[in-house]
């Protein structure tokens, strides 16, 4: 009994502790703390709204969209046939469906359903271009970015090429059905030079219907040239060599023959093979060789590729000589390229279908449709120049300035720079062009007989007179003494510029200048100069991360178009540089600012640019 006492008392006080009466003994729901106001310590959570920055890069295959500071975007979308069905198309699920690409009206390009506009206007419905690029903005804003209705500014990346008709059907779109309050245009090629962390560049895109080159010098475009050789005409060539496989192979008969079978209204005579299955075989097999020839270097191409065997086994030194001089004769990884071959299925030919094509072979596709190096330069037209003479013409035509910074920052965008070993042969083949040629504009036998003339060469002046009769005089014959120097008649007329008061000669010409410790201390803390007048490529992030990055910084865009300019006069609203007065500008400031005081300059600004506005790079009608 006394033993439990002392145990009880402990176990009774806890529970009068913790027992009650009345309304505490019932359980009380959970609750949640109150959180402090985001006002005291940030901005508003009602202005995150307007702190979104939607980022759009559009191309002719592709969307990207994401918000200013990723450093990706969050939506990469391409344009597929699929997309563009209607609501109750359930075509696809019919039997045979796969094969209705055969089908297509006569007069449609093969894989036009996979473009999103052609820079033709010809023939393009600019309806149709709306309605494709306001279904995948759409899918892209609800699916990916999970944002809703509300407006929203944007920034749209496009290249500086673009028509004005496409441009106007884009902000058409992102006004009229987005709501956006303003859109900032930014412009491809200085967006990529942003992503490089450079200021000035040559920006090399190698995109879906042309390849572009574009200088930019200190965030501007300087120059732009194109050429029609681009990812579409590489797909045309790798179509033909699939086909010509298959005729080989035994799969299809000679083209006469087919389309005697077929009859005259057959319109994909040309074309066996689907466009999926050869953009899939391009992506994964095509390549391009290295450059070769003595001018072009190699230093940078990593570990020889060697061949594997028994370390048992001896080679011969004749093999071994045969064998590197094999491989520096291709100049390329691919040492066996002749004999190896693959497997490529073609699935929309037929089932069980696939042909056996060799990477020799397959490496021609690049050869055939960016360099045509069989071909003197005057066989093409301005607008199809290969792309090693459309750089380097494009690099003679600049300012020596602006060439000696641009050709030591080139870059390389766009889909074609995936292919192996392109961008190498690119600027291989163009360091070889600047060394054979140089900066000089003139050429043709002409240029070649006056560079080889002795007779018309400049010679110096110096080289002419004998060493005789140009020996200087010495200067201590000068030098008068001081018992010569005392007498009155030469007193004034003896001294010359180069001696001073003490009678003694200093050489000024040839003397050495004086230390400047201010010139000194401004070299230590100037920025050191880039490289200039040699060829290098850089890397960069691409268009839209370099936009992500500027508009993340608040940086002023190269134009910007209100909602409600837009609205009022559209395209025809915008004005030339030339056409906004500036001396207009000032007047209105000053009396605004003498009238009203800081808050009519503020609104007498803002009147001259509701008033006048460009689209900058882009021009105006």
């Amino acid at each position: 009994m006394d033993t439990a006492t002392p145990a009880g008392l402990p176990h009774r006080s806890v529970t009068s502790i913790r027992g009650g009466s009345g309304v505490a003994d019932r359980p009380s729901p959970p609750t949640t703390p109150s959180r402090p106001s985001a006002g005291s310590f940030s901005s508003p959570s009602t202005l995150r709204a307007e702190e979104d920055l939607v980022i759009v890069e559009i191309g002719s295959r592709f969307v990207r969209v994401g918000f200013a500071g990723d450093n990706a975007p969050k939506a990469y979308l391409q344009l597929r046939p699929d997309q563009q069905r209607r609501v109750g198309d359930y075509r696809m699920f019919l039997p045979g469906y796969h094969d209705a690409w055969r089908k297509r009206p006569i007069g449609k390009d093969w894989g036009k359903d996979y473009e999103l506009w052609q820079y033709d206007l010809r023939e393009s419905d600019l309806g149709l271009v709306q309605d494709k690029l306001d279904r995948i903005l759409r899918d892209a804003f609800s699916r990916l970015l999970l944002i809703d209705s509300r407006p929203r500014r944007m920034a749209l990346i496009v290249p500086s090429s673009l028509p004005l008709p496409l441009l106007s059907t884009t902000l058409d779109i992102f006004f009229k059905r987005f709501g956006s309050p303003i859109v900032s245009l930014l412009s491809a090629p200085v967006m990529s030079t942003v992503g490089a962390g450079v200021r000035s560049g040559l920006v090399v895109d190698l995109g879906w219907s042309e390849t572009t080159v574009s200088s930019v010098y200190e965030y501007r475009e300087v120059r732009c040239t194109r050429s029609i050789r681009g990812s579409k005409l590489m797909i045309e060539e790798l179509h033909n060599l699939l086909k010509s496989e298959l005729i080989r192979q035994g799969y299809i008969e000679s083209p006469a023959k087919a389309e005697t079978e077929a009859g005259p209204h057959t319109s994909n005579i040309n074309h066996v093979i689907s466009f999926e299955d050869v953009e899939e075989v391009a992506k994964r097999m095509l390549w391009c060789r290295a450059a070769t020839g003595p001018s072009c270097r190699h230093e940078d191409e990593g570990l020889a590729t060697v061949q594997e065997q028994d370390e048992t086994e001896e080679v011969s030194g004749k093999e071994g000589e045969e064998k590197s001089e094999h491989s520096g004769r291709t100049g390329s990884p691919w040492t066996g390229a002749k004999e190896h071959t693959v497997e490529i299925p073609l699935r929309s030919f037929g089932p069980h279908c696939s042909v056996s094509v060799s990477f020799e072979r397959l490496a021609e596709v690049c050869e055939t449709a960016y360099f045509e190096r069989q071909y003197g330069p005057a066989n093409f037209d301005d607008d199809e120049m290969p792309l090693h003479l459309l750089i380097y013409n494009h690099l003679l035509r600049l300012p020596m300035d602006i060439r000696a910074v641009c050709m030591s920052r080139m870059m390389f965008v766009g889909g074609g720079s995936h292919i192996i070993g392109l961008k190498g042969r690119i600027f291989a083949e163009v360091e070889a062009l600047i060394e054979a040629r140089g900066w000089d504009p003139v050429r043709g036998r002409g240029a070649e007989a006056y560079k080889s003339n002795t007779k018309l060469q400049r010679r110096g002046s110096k080289t002419d007179v004998p060493e005789a009769t140009t020996s200087p005089v010495t200067p201590t014959s000068e030098v008068k003494s001081p018992s010569t120097a005392g007498n009155g008649s030469d007193a004034g007329v003896g001294s010359d510029s180069g001696s001073n008061g003490d009678e003694v000669w200093h050489d000024a010409a040839n003397a050495e200048p004086e230390k400047d410790a201010i010139g000194d201390a401004l070299d230590k803390i100037k920025p050191a100069s880039g490289l200039q007048g040699q060829l290098r490529a850089l890397d960069t992030i691409g268009p839209w991360c370099g936009g992500s990055l500027a508009c993340y910084l608040k940086v002023m865009a190269i134009a910007t178009v209100d909602k409600e300019a837009w609205l009022a006069n559209g395209l025809a609203g915008a004005s030339r540089a030339s056409e906004v007065d500036v001396k207009a500008q000032r007047q209105s400031m000053g009396m605004g600012g003498m009238g009203m005081g800081s808050g009519g300059l503020m609104r007498a600004a803002a009147n001259i640019q509701e008033k006048s506005w460009t689209l900058g790079a882009w021009g105006a009608i």
